[in-house]
């Protein structure tokens, strides 16, 4: 799927249904992170500061992850990332805040919005959600635009503390996530890998 731009978005009709924009991020972050599973591609651009590209498989608290230097398992339990080029494999506890520097500042709840239908155009949706004063996450606001027909993610926008992230997806899909996709393929890296415990 092609990632729609979001300047697409200036002259589309606002509406502010805090409800219904709730309940279609709610439908959209249940297809990407409820237990029957998804697989898609993503391009991370952090303020022009990290850019990396790759591809995610997740089903419940299991996941595994694709890029330009690492492979990475989660069983649910226990982490595996493989370091390619060091030929080094980190093991970490799953629920760890040190398995990823960059994914474990992007934490909230769904309760910790205000949610906003921004724009409508063309079959997309723009969903803004900003961060409630009592709110405990590290994210601060996000815009996610929505194919609406189908709920599939497309981009979103999201700000930790001072700085934004862009996040381009493509390739969503929700069918035939195996469980035997998380498995650390043990027997796939031989004695030049060394195990580093992160636990």
């Amino acid at each position: 799927m092609m990632c729609m731009p979001l300047v697409a978005f200036s002259a589309g009709k606002k509406t502010t249904n805090s409800n219904e924009a709730r309940r279609l991020f709610e439908a959209t972050y249940n297809k990407v992170f409820g237990d029957k599973g998804c697989q898609l591609h993503y391009e991370v651009n952090l303020v022009g500061l990290y850019k990396t590209s790759g591809s995610i498989w997740m089903k419940g608290k299991k996941s595994k992850f694709v890029d330009a230097k690492v492979d990475s398992w989660n069983d649910g339990k226990t982490i595996y990332t493989v370091y390619r080029k060091k030929k080094q494999i980190h093991v970490f506890d799953a629920g760890s805040d040190k398995r990823d520097k960059y994914a474990s500042k992007f934490k909230f709840t769904l309760d910790d919005f205000d949610y906003e239908i921004m724009e409508r155009i063309s079959g997309y949706v723009m969903i803004k959600l900003k961060q409630r004063k009592e709110a405990k996450g590290t994210v601060k606001e996000a815009r996610v635009l929505i194919e609406e027909k189908t709920l599939t993610p497309v981009h979103a926008k999201v700000k930790v503390a001072f700085f934004w992230a862009n996040i381009a997806i493509s390739d969503f899909k929700t069918d035939d996530i195996s469980d035997d996709l998380f498995v650390f393929p043990k027997e796939k890296y031989g004695s030049d890998y060394k195990y580093v415990d992160k636990h």
